[in-house]
């Protein structure tokens, strides 16, 4: 099987560390947990970092901070994972659907500033695929309603517009480290923010709500526990500092399924601006006249793992049902993407002829 994705380590690159922490014991709280978040923030730029067990808490943990409940709205893009809109059911608020760009696949200014209402409490803002463009559009409509920017930036680590990195635009910005991603521990996430007020609070949540003082704790608000363990930690250092290779790599297997792939009516994915895309994903709209689920099934039965872009959050039945509100836009991307196999030596000639023999 032609796999989605491989995943950027191997048991030697982190055997040494490993056995180190096997051998003293402390598998949380210890040199890595330390170290990974000053790595990020150093990578990134941004001038806090908090780690999380997902991108899914770290995005509930900057809802939690804002106080964001029940009457509240957040606007979120409509083409993205549920887990987007989930985070916002989930503390009793209402998601409100942006629809977004046939090119980018990300959230249309103005649709945004359309649904802009007095109980618009923040924005949620998805690089989808780990393409970040439009955000700085977003960010200005953003600062000019006073609203706070939160970047599900769950696939976009190592992302960067006009060379500033992802995770130093937004107010909050949420990574993923899933298995999907380009670096991964596993299950794991982060939250970058340059806000010191946001800081404060998230050290405060990211702790069960406690402050050291002497002698002990003092808890200062409710909050959790979403530390990740030292072993999770190391990989995650030992990726980052490869990531701008990585990141190099699967450009260049982009620009090859765009040569083969281009004329045949299969258009790609859009960048705005001075913009380095970290391709988390390579997705295409498929021909006019093609169905995608035809193609990512056909291509399964020659052994070559392909899925969906990504959903239309609003067309998904327990938000349909709840709200009637679906997005043409995220729908049509929905229903007309396909994501294929992207690693650095993956055959892209036989990929490309499978699809060939399937639409031809």
């Amino acid at each position: 099987m032609i796999r989605l994705i491989k995943p950027y380590i191997s048991f030697e690159e982190v055997e040494i560390e490993f056995k180190q922490i096997f051998e003293s014991g402390i598998f949380t709280k210890g040199e890595y947990s330390r170290l990974f978040p000053e790595e990020l923030k150093r990578y990134t730029g941004a001038k806090h970092a908090y780690l999380t067990t997902s991108a899914t808490t770290a995005l509930t943990t900057c809802l939690k901070l804002l106080h964001i409940g029940s009457g509240d709205e957040v606007i979120v893009s409509d083409f993205s994972f549920p887990a987007s809109a989930n985070v916002i059911e989930d503390v009793g608020a209402r998601p409100v659907f942006a629809d977004v760009s046939l090119d980018t696949f990300n959230m249309l200014p103005e649709e945004l500033e359309r649904k802009i209402t007095n109980k618009t409490k923040a924005v949620i803002f998805v690089d989808a695929f780990g393409n970040p463009s439009g955000i700085l559009e977003i960010k200005t409509i953003c600062q000019k309603y006073n609203l706070p920017l939160i970047e599900d930036a769950a696939c976009a680590i190592g992302s960067s517009i006009d060379g500033i990195k992802v995770g130093n635009i937004a107010d909050l910005t949420c990574f993923s480290f899933h298995p999907r991603k380009l670096l991964t521990t596993g299950e794991g996430g982060a939250v970058l923010t340059n806000n010191e007020e946001y800081a404060q609070k998230l050290q405060v949540k990211l702790n069960h709500g406690a402050i050291a003082r002497e002698g002990g704790l003092d808890f200062l608000d409710y909050g959790y526990n979403y530390r990740l363990p030292e072993l999770q930690c190391v990989m995650g250092i030992v990726q980052l500092k490869k990531l701008d290779e990585i990141i190099r790599a699967r450009n260049e297997v982009k620009n090859r399924y765009c040569k083969i792939l281009e004329p045949l009516g299969f258009i790609s994915q859009k960048v705005s601006g001075i913009i380095i895309h970290n391709i988390q994903s390579i997705v295409f709209k498929v021909p006019a006249g093609q169905g995608s689920s035809d193609i990512i099934s056909r291509l399964k039965e020659e052994n070559i793992e392909a899925t969906i872009g990504t959903y239309s959050l609003s067309y998904c039945k327990y938000y349909r049902d709840k709200y009637n509100d679906a997005q043409r836009n995220g729908k049509l991307l929905f229903e007309n993407t396909v994501t294929l196999p992207c690693y650095e030596d993956i055959e892209v000639e036989n990929v490309c002829n499978k699809i060939k023999k399937i639409i031809l």
